[in-house]
C-alpha cells in the first residue's frame, strides 16, 4: 500500500484511499456502490485499504449513483397528534429490521408544505410512506412517479396503501349509544380533506340511519385540544345527547369545554373519542375506537420496502381494523 500523507485528525478521503490502493477514485467508488463492475480481488483490495485507513463511505454520494440510500421518508400532517408517534415507532421498528433509516417530515396540516417535503425528499431517499395526505390526488400521483409511495389512510386506486378501517369500531360506537338511548348524535368533525374524516362520518351516517337514529355534525375545523373546547357552544346548541369526536384529542377538550360549562359526563352528555391514544389518560376515561396506529406503520413501511423490488404490490390495499373500548365517558341518555 503507498503510503499516503493527511492532516492529523482529519476523515480520509475518497482520493487518500485511491492512492493508497494505486487506483483510481473512480474505482474506490464502485468498489462500495457497485461492487458487481469490478473484479472481486478488486473490490476486496480496495475495501481493506479503505478499513486500514477507517475511511467510510458517503451513503448519500453512493445512493446518488446507485439510487439506493437505504433510506425512506415518512411524513406526516401533525407530530403533536399523539395517533401519530407510535405510527412513527412501528414505522421505524420496521425500517430497523430491514436496515433503513427513516427521514420524518411534519406538513403541520399545510398541503403546500407537505408538497415541499415530498419533493425535498425525492432526491435522498428510495421511497416514501406518506401519512393521511392533505394533498390532491393528481399531486400524489405526480410525486409517486418519481419514487415509490405508499399511503396511510388515503385511498387511491393504482397506489398501495394502509387503511384504518374506521367501519366496525364506528358501528359498534353506534350500537353502544343506541343500546344507552340514544336518539341524537352529533358528530364533531376532522380536517375536510382528511380520508380518515370522511370515512368516520360516512360511517357513522349509514350507521345511525340504520338504526333511525338523528345525525347531526359541529365543525371543529382541526383536531386540536383548544379545538374541541372551542366547539363546545355549538355541540350543546344541537341537542344532542352523545357526541363522537374525530379524535381523542379533540374529544378530550371537548371534555374540558363541558366541564367548564358545567355539563357532566356522562350525565348530561355522553361522549365518545376516537384512536384510543389518550383516553384512558381523561377525566373521565374516555370511550374511544381504538385504531392500531402501530401495526399500520409497520404496514406502510413492510409494504413500501416489498414495492421497491416488485411491482406487482403497485395497488395493494391492506386494512387495519378498528374496534370500540368501552370506559366511563357513555352513559344512559338523558332528555335534554
Amino acid at each position: 500500500m503507498r503510503e499516503v500523507s493527511r492532516r492529523r485528525g482529519a476523515a480520509p478521503t475518497i482520493r487518500e484511499v485511491a492512492e493508497a490502493a494505486r487506483v483510481s477514485r473512480a474505482t474506490v467508488s464502485r468498489a462500495f456502490g457497485r461492487p458487481e463492475l469490478l473484479r472481486p480481488a478488486t473490490v476486496a483490495h480496495v475495501r481493506a485499504v479503505a478499513a486500514e485507513l477507517g475511511y467510510l463511505p458517503n451513503a448519500v454520494a453512493r445512493g446518488l449513483s446507485t439510487g439506493r440510500y437505504a433510506t425512506i421518508a415518512l411524513v406526516v400532517p401533525d407530530i403533536a397528534n399523539p395517533f401519530f408517534p407510535p405510527l412513527v415507532r412501528g414505522a421505524q421498528q420496521a425500517a430497523d429490521l430491514a436496515g433503513y433509516g427513516v427521514f420524518l417530515g411534519d406538513s403541520d396540516e399545510d398541503p403546500a408544505r407537505e408538497d415541499a417535503l415530498l419533493a425535498r425528499f425525492t432526491g435522498q431517499v428510495e421511497g416514501v410512506v406518506l401519512v393521511s395526505s392533505r394533498l390532491r390526488a393528481a399531486r400524489v400521483r405526480e410525486h409517486a412517479e418519481r419514487r415509490p409511495v405508499v399511503l396511510v389512510n388515503r385511498d387511491l386506486a393504482g397506489l398501495p396503501r394502509v387503511l384504518v378501517d374506521p367501519t366496525r369500531g364506528m358501528s359498534e360506537a353506534v350500537e353502544h349509544l343506541a343500546a344507552l338511548g340514544h336518539r341524537r348524535i352529533a358528530y364533531v368533525n376532522g380536517p375536510r380533506t382528511s380520508w380518515a374524516h370522511q370515512q368516520r362520518r360516512r360511517t357513522l351516517r349509514r350507521a345511525t340511519d340504520a338504526r333511525g337514529l338523528d345525525l347531526v355534525t359541529v365543525d371543529a375545523r382541526r383536531p386540536t385540544y383548544d379545538a374541541g373546547i372551542a366547539c363546545v357552544p355549538g355541540l350543546l346548541a344541537t341537542g344532542a345527547t352523545a357526541a363522537v369526536a374525530f379524535d381523542d384529542v379533540l374529544a378530550q377538550g371537548i371534555l374540558a369545554g363541558l366541564a367548564g360549562a358545567g355539563v357532566d359526563v356522562p350525565g348530561d352528555l355522553s361522549v365518545v373519542g376516537c384512536d384510543d391514544v389518550v383516553a384512558a389518560t381523561t377525566t373521565p376515561q374516555l370511550t374511544t375506537v381504538s385504531a392500531p396506529a402501530g401495526q399500520a406503520g409497520r404496514a406502510a413501511v413492510d409494504l413500501l420496502l416489498g414495492l421497491l423490488g416488485n411491482d406487482d404490490l403497485r395497488d395493494a390495499r391492506y386494512v387495519v381494523d378498528t374496534r370500540l373500548v368501552v370506559r366511563s365517558s357513555t352513559g344512559p341518555a338523558t332528555t335534554r
